[in-house]
């Protein structure tokens, strides 16, 4: 009798936890329609650093994404594993059977035959290895080192239609992007030398310069290169001028063979985002999802506790159907987009019109205000890091700048953040976008974790809670939460529960969705002149009454301005991108927490 009851003990404990775990993955588990960069994925700390300067931060950057049979595998710089999705939503992490002590550097990824081969080793003269069960991770070495004269420096592995295979590769201020044929039949070992490709040139292409909105005559870097092929071109993508500063981009050459002659595209950068909460759009990926639109993956600078402090942004791409123009659209980037399952009348345009609410609202706490100074490496005297913002205040939560944060003396479930978005507006989604001061933390610890409730008041005095993370036991760095429904609210409260952080430090709360009111009107009397110096333009117009912001779009032809920079506050901005011996078409438009105004007419200079 008492073994029966120990058995039937044992069972109902079985159950109850079966049970509570059920319940958690249902918590976990996203039916979302939307996303919202930067990815939220549980990003790893780096620790490859902790030796020298012992700074705690995460990172992900320089995505190399594929589908294989169906499924994506995200593969990123020192991140001790990869990431898998089938819907570009919920990305897990795999913890593979063998990979690289110290993390994959810049990795490359193809899939070839039946199996992922990839190759990143941070030595830079390593061997390809591949698996057929990405899942498990069962990789495999053939241990035949591909030993370039340089080192391979952010490699890029690209199988072609007739099953060759290509590798690409550099990062470097000074040596060119470097091609060559590997024997997949032989331990994918070179055959021949190395090719020479292209190189930058900043002194003709505006957008390849130095620095914080290029103004640095420190050398550029170019790196990052990702072969694509669309019908019978092939399209060689790179990266430039400097993964820290928010002109980090993605250009392309084209050609018709796999080694050259490439082209340089006159409608570069294809990627770029200088603008708006997270900036810089470059050494990136693009991939072709399970309906056939394609996706590019890219990094997004931060630059904080260590200037390789990055994120990984996804933005629609694609190619024009009747010059195979390239394109990646950045416009409102860091803004709610639909995901790749939501069918919608244009590719290009997944935006979901959900506008950001809590720009510069009154902003409220209850926690004091932390006393201390962050543990950062900081470059910013030798030129290559931005200043850091050492103003903590609670004013920095939505300031729609990812380098400023907010951090709190305390840390517990008493503390609360509101704000006050002034008038009843429809909020469809809030992103929580944590940051890591004297964290402390390094790898990957099974311990993170985010705890919180949101909540929604019409008079700041009776709340309702409209998502509840409480018992959340998932890594959401950047937790991005999509409402069931709209909820109609004045005042949105963070209420927290929980972090792993030492101090709760929060860069951002936003809120998305829908305001009540007008839209903004077209902008008038805009104007652009181009300067003496052609890699620069000034685009001007009149202040549009009630508007938060600004987007300008350029381009090489008036019906493909798929290039865009956002604003906020101030009209006018100097563009700083352009291509000396090329003609441009630009256009702006306004907008507020209502929408979107019509844009403005087009202008052309020569």
């Amino acid at each position: 009798m008492k073994i029966m009851t120990a058995k039937v003990l044992l069972l109902t404990i079985c159950f109850l936890k079966g049970s509570l775990l059920l319940s958690q993955d249902a918590l976990l588990k996203k039916e979302f329609k939307t996303y919202c960069n930067p990815l939220d994925i549980d990003y790893s700390y780096m620790s490859h650093y902790r030796a020298r300067n012992n700074v705690s931060y995460r990172s992900g950057a320089d995505p190399a994404v594929v589908n294989f049979n169906g499924k994506f595998y995200m593969f990123v710089t020192r991140s001790h594993g990869y990431w898998t999705s089938t819907d570009m939503s919920d990305w897990r992490f795999i913890r593979p059977q063998s990979w690289y002590f110290n993390g994959s550097n810049a990795p490359a990824a193809a899939v070839y035959d039946d199996k992922i081969i990839l190759l990143g080793d941070p030595s830079g003269r390593g061997a390809v290895i591949e698996t057929n069960n990405p899942d498990l991770g069962d990789w495999k070495t053939n241990f035949a080192v591909i030993n370039m004269p340089g080192g391979v420096q952010d490699p890029n592995l690209f199988v072609d239609d007739d099953g060759k295979v290509y590798l690409y590769e550099e990062s470097s201020n000074k040596w060119p992007i470097r091609g060559v044929e590997l024997d997949s039949k032989n331990y994918y070992i070179p055959i021949g030398k190395q090719t020479d490709l292209f190189n930058l040139e900043p002194d003709r292409h505006g957008w390849e310069r130095f620095g914080q909105d290029h103004r640095s005559d420190l050398k550029p870097f170019i790196e990052g290169p990702w072969m694509m092929k669309y019908n019978d071109t092939y399209y060689l993508e790179y990266g430039a001028p400097g993964t820290q500063w928010n002109v980090y981009a993605d250009g392309v050459y084209t050609g018709k063979n796999p080694l050259g002659p490439f082209e340089y595209a006159p409608y570069n950068p294809i990627s770029y985002k200088p603008g708006g909460f997270l900036k810089g759009s470059g050494h990136g990926s693009t991939v072709r999802d399970n309906n056939g639109n394609y996706w590019h993956f890219a990094t997004m600078a931060i630059s904080v506790n260590y200037k390789f402090e990055r994120r990984i942004g996804m933005y629609p791409a694609g190619f024009e159907p009747d010059n195979g123009q390239m394109f990646v659209n950045t416009a409102y980037g860091d803004y709610p987009h639909y995901l790749p399952h939501i069918e919608v009348e244009n590719h290009k345009n997944r935006f979901t019109g959900w506008m950001l609410l809590s720009y510069k609202k009154p902003v409220s706490t209850n926690s004091p205000l932390v006393e201390g100074k962050p543990n950062v490496v900081d470059e910013s005297e030798q030129g290559y890091m931005q200043q850091q913002i050492t103003d903590f205040g609670i004013n920095r939560i939505n300031d729609e700048e990812i380098r400023s944060y907010w951090v709190s003396a305390a840390n517990n479930d008493s503390i609360y953040v509101d704000i006050d978005l002034e008038k009843v507006h429809d909020v469809h989604a809030v992103q929580l976008n944590f940051q890591d001061y004297q964290s402390n933390i390094y790898g990957r610890p099974d311990t993170l974790r985010q705890q919180f409730k949101i909540q929604a008041s019409l008079d700041g005095k009776n709340w309702k809670t409209i998502a509840d993370y409480s018992q959340n036991q998932r890594d959401m760095p950047h937790g991005y939460i999509e409402l069931k429904k709209p909820e109609a609210a004045r005042y949105v409260r963070y209420d927290h529960v929980y972090c792993t952080n030492n101090y709760l430090a929060i860069s951002e709360f936003r809120i998305f969705g829908k305001g009540r009111g007008k839209l903004p009107k077209a902008p008038k009397n805009f104007r652009v002149r181009r300067q003496d110096d052609r890699r620069n333009a000034d685009l001007t117009w009149k202040p549009v009454e009630g508007a938060k912001g600004y987007v300008i779009y350029w381009g090489i032809h008036p019906d493909r301005l798929n290039l865009s920079a956002l604003m906020y506050d101030e009209p006018n901005y100097e563009l700083r991108a352009l291509n000396t011996d090329q003609k441009y078409f630009y256009q702006v438009e306004a907008f507020n927490e209502n929408g979107i105004s019509e844009r403005s007419e087009i202008i052309a200079t020569e």
